[in-house]
């Protein structure tokens, strides 16, 4: 291939990730658009969901009751982890997404590009393998490995985290009494989720994104999340999905007129595969599917707004 279609390529690629990692609605949107033209990438459509959930929990930081229960510098860092965790994932998986997709329209594989977006060895190598063997169910279990391979050190081993969030009050509470939950909604009124806890164990992120594929792409939950997606213009508020079965007990406004967007440095990282290399564990682990995790969510969710309006009347605060 010439050098100038390589660079042009490269140059399409670099400015489309720029354009769309602004922040976390025009990623979620970016990943969802890409699964309609791109159904065999089945990760894309659980990348949007939990995207989805990404925003609900930036901007529930915004609003009772963790805007009485947490000081503002708390609630600034506990965004700032939900922000560059979801901008490293974008930075890293989006150049892979759209390689695919040019390869599919120029009926030649690209992946050798990949390199050049500091992709790691696994994905280029799964990516040709995808090319030769169309493993959907494959493919989607290796881009949950390396996506949270990705964030391992930058964020989750990284000592500024590990100090002021991860060995932080707040990120423990949550963790011990499973008060994070990833939403799944339907327009129907079904809901379904998973509760996160252990986020920091890299091998417990795996075994949650194993899991919610699993739940996600149910034959019999399948039809009502995608109708939901379909039909839902995602903006970062619970109102997305409680307008239709809850009645809910403080929405916050739209993400964008909350949070400016934010500017990331992106530093050189290293290849994480070259680095700790592969479980083969990582194929298989999952969890448990929950019984009922929405409601004791929301059971949850109603004694912390509880404690919250005490903390309020008493004017104490975490």
């Amino acid at each position: 291939m010439c050098s100038d279609i390589k660079g042009d390529i490269i140059q399409q690629v670099t400015n489309k990730t720029a354009r769309y990692n602004s922040d976390n609605i025009t990623r979620t949107k970016a990943y969802q658009n890409f699964y309609l033209k791109n159904r065999e990438i089945r990760w894309a459509f659980l990348a949007s969901m939990v995207s989805r959930n990404a925003g609900w929990n930036m901007t529930d930081l915004a609003i009772s009751p963790l805007k009485t229960l947490l000081t503002d510098k708390q609630r600034g860092m506990l965004f700032s982890t939900y922000e560059r965790a979801n901008w490293l994932i974008f930075s890293d998986v989006y150049p892979q997404l759209l390689l695919y997709q040019l390869s599919k329209e120029r009926k030649t594989p690209l992946f050798h590009h990949l390199d050049k977006f500091h992709v790691s060895q696994f994905m280029i190598n799964e990516w040709i393998r995808f090319w030769e063997t169309k493993d959907k169910s494959r493919l989607v279990k290796a881009l949950i490995i390396n996506e949270q391979n990705v964030i391992e050190n930058p964020v989750i081993q990284q000592p500024w985290y590990q100090h002021k969030v991860f060995h932080q009050w707040p990120y423990m509470l949550e963790s011990i009494f499973r008060l994070n939950v990833v939403l799944l909604p339907g327009r129907s009124g079904r809901l379904y989720g998973l509760p996160v806890y252990r986020f920091t164990h890299l091998d417990q992120r795996i075994a949650i994104g194993n899991t919610l594929t699993e739940m996600l792409f149910h034959p019999d939950y399948y039809p009502d999340f995608h109708d939901f997606a379909l039909n839902v213009e995602p903006t970062g508020s619970r109102k997305d999905y409680e307008q239709f079965f809850y009645d809910s007990m403080a929405s916050a406004p739209p993400l964008q007129q909350i949070y400016s967007i934010v500017q990331h440095q992106d530093n050189i990282r290293e290849d994480w595969f070259r680095l700790r290399g592969l479980k083969q564990k990582w194929w298989q682990i999952r969890l448990p599917l929950p019984d009922d995790a929405p409601r004791r969510y929301y059971v949850k969710k109603q004694a912390l707004m509880q404690l919250s309006k005490w903390m309020s009347s008493t004017g104490g605060r975490g």
